[in-house]
């Protein structure tokens, strides 16, 4: 029986890369969704991603197109000035939700408002996952944190924040969508939500984000497959998936 391909390593994935993600965390498979859908677009080569602080910089040993490093929450504010300067470039954030939506909080809202023509990904694993385990704009109500080390109280610490939620309350933005890639089916929900946004982006269309609802194994003290039980059965009951606006 003659072999056919049913996989290749995406061009812009390293060959033999090595990153600092803990096994079973879901930043790995949202980078390679990233990079095929840069492939089947052809826009590898005319690609630049933004760093966010945190757990997802680490993809820079990961994605080999250009790059720039932000200081912590600027990456909404650099992508923006970047497209500004560079209007043909295909330019992406990627941020934590500490990153994003805590200390960045102005610097999303302001760019989603002026309805830049970047693309945001967004990855909500409900944690500060590189700096500790602190709690985190999105972290659950009644979650254990080394910052909330009882729980998160709402009445004290605030409730969980839902992005795709408050960036539609914004007349500007074009296109907001939430994914996982904890299942097969979502994996392939979130491939071509990526696809979309890049897209819309390429079309001119302005601001567009996508967030990922993610785990972390390590600051939920769970295993890899515990986490992603977790995820499914609890976390995406707080964080709906879908399509909030498709302009």
């Amino acid at each position: 029986m003659k072999e056919r391909t049913v996989f290749e390593r995406p061009s812009g994935i390293f060959e033999g890369a090595i990153t600092g993600f803990c096994p079973g965390c879901l930043h790995s498979s949202t980078v390679k969704t990233i990079m095929e859908v840069l492939d089947e677009l052809d826009m590898v080569h005319d690609s630049t991603w933004v760093q966010g602080v945190g757990c997802g910089a680490l993809a820079v040993t990961y994605m080999n197109i250009d790059t720039i490093a932000a200081p912590h929450g600027r990456a909404c504010a650099i992508a923006s000035a970047f497209k500004r300067c560079s209007p043909e470039t295909l330019i992406f954030t990627y941020q934590g939700d500490g990153d994003l939506a805590a200390i960045g909080l102005a610097e999303t809202m302001s760019a989603a408002n002026r309805g830049e023509n970047i693309t945001v990904i967004f990855i909500n694993n409900g944690t500060y996952g590189m700096t500790g385990g602190q709690m985190a704009p999105t972290t659950l109500a009644g979650a254990m944190s080394s910052t909330t080390p009882g729980g998160r109280n709402p009445e004290e610490h605030g409730y969980p924040m839902h992005m795709c939620e408050l960036l539609s309350t914004l007349k500007a933005p074009a296109y907001i969508a939430r994914v996982t890639c904890a299942d097969v089916k979502n994996a392939v929900k979130a491939k071509a939500a990526v696809k979309k946004a890049f897209q819309y982006q390429l079309e001119g269309k302005g601001f567009s984000f996508v967030e990922f609802v993610s785990n972390c194994p390590t600051n939920w003290g769970m295993s890899p497959v515990k986490s992603l039980e977790h995820l499914q059965n609890v976390v995406l009951e707080e964080f709906p998936l879908g399509e909030f606006r498709a302009k």
